[in-house]
């Protein structure tokens, strides 16, 4: 058991002597009360949200169930319900989790955020972009980096080129280290055959996150187009070494790099 579930459950078996986590609207309590319903909703959602993160998705339903009896207008409750029926391929659960949750807390950037990236995912790209507006115009948004990011790769996915840099290089801007910004600003220099400057964008994604798939994909392609033969090869071995499945890597064997 991973230390942060082992504390999450830890604090669950304390949750009666919890502090108060502040007033709760349409719950009786009175103003300034300790609000036992929304604690509840609280622990079990943070206890989701882990076995959410190891891919536990079966339990993190049931954990959502308890919190969402315990307090059904807990927006957070929604939203990770969103996410995990997201995972699951359930867009219609998925949509109606995150609308809930919109419904109780429309100005929460992270629900915002989430549900227009789950627009984004599945197909609808052209809606996305007024959820990750809105949780960018929340002062108290604590990652806006990965807001404009994420639009920044809905608008390069539909072909809006000079929108998707804008909101990659917003994001960059905000933090340089962006792996999402890095690797969208990447591809999108490829798009545009300026594959010198997409060279040293992908070399600092590979230092800050995990390779993927698409990353070793587009440094292959970038370096083959520079004629970098040796570099081309790296990266080909390692696409088959590491993800042989991929469908990346079945472009690779069919030859077909655009």
């Amino acid at each position: 058991m991973s230390r942060a579930l082992w504390l999450a459950l830890a604090l669950l078996a304390g949750c009666a002597a919890q502090a108060p986590e502040g007033p709760v609207t349409n719950t009786g309590a009175i103003v300034g009360e300790p609000s036992a319903p929304r604690n509840r909703a609280r622990i079990h959602t943070e206890l989701a949200t882990l076995y959410y993160q190891s891919g536990s998705m079966s339990v993190a339903l049931e954990e959502l169930r308890i919190a969402v009896a315990a307090d059904p207008t807990y927006a957070t409750a929604h939203g990770i319900f969103g996410l995990v029926y997201m995972q699951l391929g359930d867009n219609d659960l998925a949509r109606q989790n995150f609308q809930r949750a919109l419904g109780y807390s429309p100005d929460d950037p992270d629900i915002n955020h989430n549900y227009g990236w789950f627009l984004c995912q599945s197909g609808k790209e052209h809606e996305a972009a007024p959820y990750f507006l809105r949780a960018l115009g929340n002062p108290l948004y604590a990652t806006p980096a990965r807001s404009h990011a994420a639009a920044g790769t809905c608008a390069l996915r539909v072909g809006k080129l000079a929108q998707a840099e804008d909101q990659l290089q917003r994001a960059l801007r905000i933090d340089p280290n962006q792996p999402a910004a890095l690797l969208q600003s990447a591809q999108l220099r490829y798009r545009q055959g300026r594959f010198a400057e997409a060279r040293p964008l992908v070399a600092r994604y590979v230092k800050v996150a995990e390779a993927t798939p698409e990353s070793l994909w587009l440094a292959l392609r970038i370096e083959r187009r520079l004629g970098a033969r040796a570099a081309e090869l790296s990266y080909a071995n390692q696409l088959r070494r590491r993800f042989p499945g991929s469908p990346e890597f079945q472009s690779l064997q069919r030859g077909a790099y655009e």
